[in-house]
């Protein structure tokens, strides 16, 4: 008996549940891999957080905000870091994601 004789007993059906299988194995594993990848990514970034954290609650971003408040800063200028619930709701979702990876590996 060779390879080819075992041909015979596949099904359509089985062909079709490997590929299923198959879908939903590769999203996985790719998914898997992008949030490692964005792990370690929020992890390389936490001295950058702790420093727009420091930036939030100095007396530096309230000069800023309050010039831009009263329209001293130019109008092109880029300056979502000055709008108090943008910045207030990033660096808590900062936390609540910190939170979660603690909880995680806790559990481990």
């Amino acid at each position: 008996m060779n390879g080819s004789d075992n041909i015979v007993n596949i099904t359509n059906e089985q062909l079709f549940r490997i590929s299923y299988y198959e879908e939903l194995y590769d999203k996985i594993k790719k998914a898997l891999a992008e949030l490692e990848t964005a792990i370690s990514e929020f992890e390389a970034l936490k001295p950058d957080i702790a420093h727009l954290a420091s930036y939030y609650e100095s007396d530096g971003w309230k000069k800023d905000f309050e010039d831009d408040e009263a329209h001293i800063l130019p109008q092109n200028l880029k300056r979502g870091v000055l709008s108090e619930d943008g910045i207030y709701l990033l660096l808590d979702a900062v936390k609540e994601t910190d939170k979660m990876l603690k909880r995680d590996h806790d559990n481990d």
